[in-house]
């Protein structure tokens, strides 16, 4: 795909009136959780980046946002990243959209993002539906102190992480794949113990919305014998604090 002219140099093509990257929030499931001023700016933009074209052209047309839209994904990003930014540095207003939920939350965006605030283009993020929110909110665990991991390595640095995360004392929120649930399951059991609560809510805003709480023992033998479709918010407890240091106990660190 061709975004623009070819520049050498993209400094060269700046000047005073440059324009706007905008992050736009799509809905998760339910579209009457579009915003209007997410409409407005979609409608206004002079191009729209998708994760998926294919993905978001039926809530487009919904919305009636008829936008050129332009693909912009984890396959590419590094290369469409130059061209989305010599059109920004000639003036125009460029909306990103993810398949469902706020750009650079586990999906692309933080690539353009950090190249754009390169060249001083001002960047724009509109709030907006993003899964893990409702999910902590609903787990009924602390949620003034979190910590989110988005999806853990596939394979290289996976028990690293489990066992970095198994001594975390704040609430610990993950994203995971029906395919991998149950696997990811075993794995908790493994290094956060069988009886650690963890809350799994899936078809967040859509008809079939459900969260499931319990021990890790509990929501497995659950999800065993459920259906597992959709895209799934893991929020973990956090471990058990750790005893205070006594009057005379120091970190080795401090010696």
């Amino acid at each position: 795909m061709d975004y623009g002219p070819s520049t050498k140099d993209l400094k060269s093509t700046m000047n005073n009136t440059t324009g706007k990257l905008y992050l736009v929030p799509t809905p998760i499931g339910n579209l009457e959780d579009m915003t209007f001023r997410a409409i407005r700016v979609l409608k206004e933009a002079d191009l729209i980046l998708a994760e998926d074209t294919r993905t978001s052209a039926p809530m487009l047309k919904h919305f009636e946002i008829h936008q050129k839209v332009f693909a912009h994904h984890q396959h590419n990003e590094h290369q469409s990243s130059n061209e989305i930014v010599k059109f920004l540095l000639e003036g125009k207003n460029i909306a990103l959209i993810s398949d469902a939920g706020t750009p650079a939350i586990s999906d692309p965006g933080f690539y353009l993002v950090r190249e754009a605030l390169k060249f001083n283009i001002a960047v724009e993020c509109l709030p907006g539906a993003t899964a893990f929110v409702p999910a902590l909110v609903n787990s009924g665990f602390p949620t003034d102190k979190f910590c989110f991991e988005g999806f853990l390595p596939l394979k290289k640095g996976r028990q690293t992480r489990y066992k970095f995360l198994a001594q975390e004392e704040r609430t610990i929120i993950l994203y995971e794949s029906p395919h991998r649930l149950l696997k990811t399951l075993d794995e908790m059991a493994t290094y956060f113990g069988t009886d650690r609560q963890i809350s799994v809510s899936r078809e967040l805003t859509k008809m079939f919305e459900e969260t499931v709480r319990g021990t890790v023992t509990e929501v497995k033998q659950y999800f065993e014998t459920h259906p597992m479709k959709g895209e799934f918010v893991m929020c973990v407890a956090g471990a058990p604090a750790k005893p205070a240091k006594g009057k005379y106990e120091r970190d080795e660190d401090e010696e």
